[in-house]
């Protein structure tokens, strides 16, 4: 699966979130300053050559949904970021956002709770 910059991330979050929408839709829910049309539309059609999006014709326009759930490209991009940063190893992951982010203990105890369901 491909890396999405950051623009791309932003689109797709909308996305995530509507399920459906057309630019003028994904605009409306994006911060300001909101980005130009011809942006976003470029962005989109970027994100259906790399696999992300596909659309369906309505009228005149075209209505965009993902094709990639939010949970595989999270999943795809922890496990880049854990290479990457941390040598493959998710305790080194965790025992930095330990050290680096005041974690709070009832974090901890959940997170624990979580990895004890697993095994």
């Amino acid at each position: 699966m491909k890396q999405l910059t950051k623009a791309e991330e932003e689109i797709m979050q909308v996305l995530w979130q509507l399920e459906k929408a057309n630019v003028k839709s994904i605009i409306q829910i994006l911060p300001d300053p909101k980005p130009a049309y011809n942006t976003v539309s470029t962005i989109i059609r970027i994100l259906e050559s790399k696999g992300f999006v596909d659309y369906e014709k309505q009228g005149k326009g075209h209505i965009y949904f993902p094709i990639i759930a939010k949970e595989s490209y999270s999943n795809q991009s922890i496990n880049k970021l854990v290479d990457n940063y941390f040598q493959g190893s998710f305790k080194s992951m965790v025992s930095f956002f330990v050290k680096k982010n005041d974690v709070d203990l009832k974090d901890i105890e959940s997170l624990l709770k979580e990895i004890n369901k697993k095994q």
